[in-house]
């Protein structure tokens, strides 16, 4: 995964943590999350604001 697959990376946040209210996530919590997901593979240093902003929305999209 890289940081411009949102979707696939909400869904595998939303599946890694089904009791955690996306909404309610900080941005250096989801970005360290994302980091360590199994299959991630891109520059940690690439993970702005907006991606996480992204990423956020879709999980608490996919949560509902």
């Amino acid at each position: 995964m890289k940081w411009n697959d949102v979707t696939a990376i909400a869904e595998t946040l939303a599946e890694k943590y089904p009791d955690v209210d996306p909404s309610t996530v900080r941005f250096v919590d989801l970005h360290n999350w994302v980091v360590e997901l199994e299959g991630f593979d891109d520059d940690r240093t690439r993970g702005g604001e907006r991606v996480l902003e992204a990423i956020q929305a879709a999980w608490i999209h996919e949560a509902r």
